[in-house]
């Protein structure tokens, strides 16, 4: 709802808006943009009436705002159908779906437009740093070509529209990442998910084209259900139906050097920042897509080069005593797998301190408690964070980590206690989809404030 604010107002349009809780890097954002941001959802918001009410899917009836909405009969729309209707309906738009790494592939895609001098206009759900921002109306159509990126998510869209977001956005282009259980709060199992994305695969046209990930079986079944798109597949592995893949360069364990290949014949080299195998998946999806928009992939593979990373996606927060911190936005076994597998294999045998707070609805609700201590056990150490309204029983969790897995029910105290066990050379791998209460500042305030009184008590016995 942010990047839809930013969108907004770049298209001349004067907003507010209101949330709870609102954290970097989109609170910052909202800031520079001089988008006002009201805490709360009271009914005053309302007053003076706005033209138009762009609702978001956290909004739900009770809420006092929602409810003088409806009975003063004010004009309102959701957030995708706002999109739909005044920016993607004269754009060339590339939708990125999936479970995971709808983000990463985004910022890829949108950087490789970009570094192509497409001017695509984009809107994802993380900050890439080579824009520094999460939302851009990009080329109007009257310049040329206008292509729009936008983060295609299955969630639905608001109270009054139960659908998933992305069928709102008839995509000409369409990544398919990958498809698991996820958002158990709205979808009771695997099957429905399925047919929302189906429905997807309904609106591409026939001209346009659908980049799938040809390992996934669910994404298979899914295309069984029927496709009128041509499809090109990608996987780490090749297998059928794939025509890209890709492999690690020489000795490079981490998957920062990879080789494209399409239908098996080598297309060129990436060398870039980010590592782990589903990074490099990312990366051909970004490559195939962008090829249909008009990119060689030689030039893609160029623009992948000079790709930045992305905010809260494996970034480093800081390094203090020796001890690095990480933020990752991981929170689903799958993606907290991958990330763990991704920083071992950069780090090697160094210490690797994870730490999660199960903060998405599904975590909330323990549908992926069965498989979350596996998930983590790449680590050395596992912290969980466990609130008293988690609702479920994390001991059998701890449990499973042995030694290694510990509890705690407050972030103030945790962070003293990850700063009392770290040391020179760990790496703290801090994974939530939230603001997980400061924890990464705190954990390096505590590291400072513990470096000083050792470099005191140093001083102290040193004449």
């Amino acid at each position: 709802m942010g990047g839809i604010a930013a969108i907004a107002r770049a298209a001349g349009h004067r907003v507010t808006g209101s949330d709870r809780n609102v954290y970097p890097p989109m609170s910052t954002q909202l800031e520079s943009l001089g988008i006002d941001v009201i805490q709360g959802f009271e009914a005053g918001q309302l007053d003076p009436a706005p033209d138009i009410v762009v609702v978001g899917n956290v909004m739900t009836r009770g809420y006092p705002v929602v409810e003088a909405l409806l009975e003063r009969g004010l004009p309102y729309m959701s957030g995708p159908e706002w999109l739909a209707r005044e920016v993607l309906k004269d754009r060339w738009v590339l939708a990125v779906a999936g479970t995971h790494g709808k983000t990463t592939t985004s910022s890829l895609l949108a950087w490789i437009l970009e570094h192509a001098g497409l001017a695509p206009g984009f809107l994802i759900g993380g900050v890439p740093a080579n824009f520094d921002t999460s939302a851009r109306l990009g080329r109007e159509p009257t310049m040329g070509q206008p292509f729009f990126v936008i983060e295609a998510d299955e969630y639905d869209t608001a109270f009054f529209d139960k659908r998933a977001k992305f069928v709102h956005y008839r995509p000409r282009t369409a990544i398919l990442n990958n498809l698991e259980y996820d958002h158990a709060d709205i979808y009771p199992d695997v099957a429905s998910i399925q047919r929302q994305f189906h429905h997807l695969v309904r609106i591409v046209p026939g001209g346009g084209r659908i980049v799938w990930n040809s390992g996934d079986e669910r994404l298979r079944e899914t295309l069984a259900m029927g496709c009128w798109t041509p499809l090109e597949g990608f996987a780490r592995d090749g297998g059928q139906d794939t025509l890209w893949t890709a492999k690690p360069v020489g000795s490079v364990a981490d998957y920062s050097r990879f080789e494209v290949l399409e239908a098996g014949k080598p297309r060129g080299t990436v060398q870039w920042s980010l590592i782990g195998a589903h990074n490099m998946e990312n990366a051909l999806a970004a490559i195939a897509a962008a090829r249909h928009a008009g990119v060689t992939v030689e030039h893609a593979i160029d623009a992948l080069g000079s790709f930045q990373g992305i905010a809260r996606r494996m970034q480093v927060r800081g390094e203090v005593g020796g001890v690095r911190v990480y933020d990752d936005f991981a929170h689903h076994p799958t993606a907290i797998t991958t990330t763990v597998d991704g920083l071992r294999r950069r780090v090697g045998r160094a210490r690797i301190i994870a730490v999660l707070e199960p903060r998405s609805n599904t975590m909330r609700m323990g549908v992926h408690k069965d498989t979350l201590a596996t998930s983590l056990s790449g680590a050395d150490e596992v912290w969980l964070y466990a609130p008293a309204d988690i609702g479920w029983n994390t001991d059998a969790v701890i449990a499973a980590l042995g030694p290694r897995g510990h509890a705690s029910h407050d972030i103030d105290l945790l962070a003293s206690q990850l700063a009392r066990t770290a040391r020179s050379g760990d790496h703290v791998l801090i994974m939530s989809n939230g603001g997980f209460g400061g924890l990464h500042g705190k954990l390096l305030a505590e590291l400072e404030r513990g470096a000083r009184k050792g470099a005191d008590n140093g001083a102290a016995h040193n004449p």
